[in-house]
């Protein structure tokens, strides 16, 4: 199939590469499309860019203590396995060596009883760290669920960008905490005594404020489900410090823009 010519599935599936959920062939498939194609290997980059923005906008977690007790037990269970196989081999090297052949030892009892005893000890440490690894790995999903309940819902995307097409600025909502969230990814920098000013330009009617923007490269601005609803772009303009009043529009130039979209992954 030309996925060109199919942009909702070239959309959905560039989304997939860049999450990690398109695997074996079909990504192998894709990433042929996307060297012999401009516009797949386009689509990669587009959403690649998207989701490793989202993902600055998080702060750093330090992993669980969950995670360092299951390397643990992995580490133990590989070193058991390594004292397995050196037990094995010495007791061979043994027989080998003893008087009267290997037949004099293999009749022994003591020796298959040794065998047999640390066979047991080895399969009792498998089993209990397979327990342990099941045991943490619940835990783990348990505590990604609550995470994933907890964190933004992300129910539209912006990428906004100057007059020549470059992204200056990511802006994403967040309808469970009723959040404008705003990455700077350009180096545009407004001087002090001006300042930054998202609008919504609505299919009909003046724009309206949805804010005056800090300094920071990231930050976050306050707004209901109704103000971004149906808004088919966003602008940002250069004012004097503070702001301009929403009613009135913007005063200064429009220095960034972009197509305002809902977020359907």
């Amino acid at each position: 199939m030309n996925l060109t010519q199919h942009p909702d599935t070239l959309e959905r599936i560039a989304a997939g590469y860049a999450l990690g959920t398109l695997r074996g062939p079909a990504r192998r498939r894709f990433e042929a499309m996307a060297r012999a194609q401009p516009q797949v290997r386009a689509a990669a980059l587009v959403w690649q860019s998207r989701l490793s923005a989202l993902t600055e906008l998080q702060e750093p977690v330090a992993p669980d203590a969950a995670v360092w007790t299951r390397i643990q037990n992995l580490v133990q269970a590989d070193q058991e396995a390594v004292r397995m196989q050196e037990l094995r081999g010495a007791a061979q090297r043994v027989v080998q060596l003893a008087p009267g052949g290997p037949a004099a030892w293999w009749r022994s009892l003591l020796l298959w009883r040794a065998v047999a005893a640390a066979g047991i000890v080895a399969s009792t440490l498998v089993l209990i760290s397979g327990a342990n690894l099941r045991a943490q790995f619940e835990g783990q999903i348990a505590q990604l669920r609550s995470q994933l309940r907890a964190g933004p819902q992300i129910a539209y995307v912006a990428v906004l960008s100057d007059d020549k097409s470059a992204p200056a600025m990511l802006v994403t909502f967040d309808a469970r905490n009723r959040q404008l969230i705003l990455q700077r990814v350009g180096k545009y920098q407004e001087a002090s005594d001006k300042s930054l000013q998202l609008w919504a330009l609505p299919p009909a009617g003046s724009p309206r404020s949805l804010g005056v923007l800090g300094r920071e490269r990231n930050l976050r601005l306050s707004a209901a489900e109704a103000d971004v609803r149906e808004v088919p772009m966003l602008a940002v303009s250069l004012e004097p410090k503070g702001g301009v009043p929403g009613a009135g529009g913007p005063t200064g130039p429009v220095l960034f823009k972009g197509a305002w979209v809902p977020n359907t992954l």
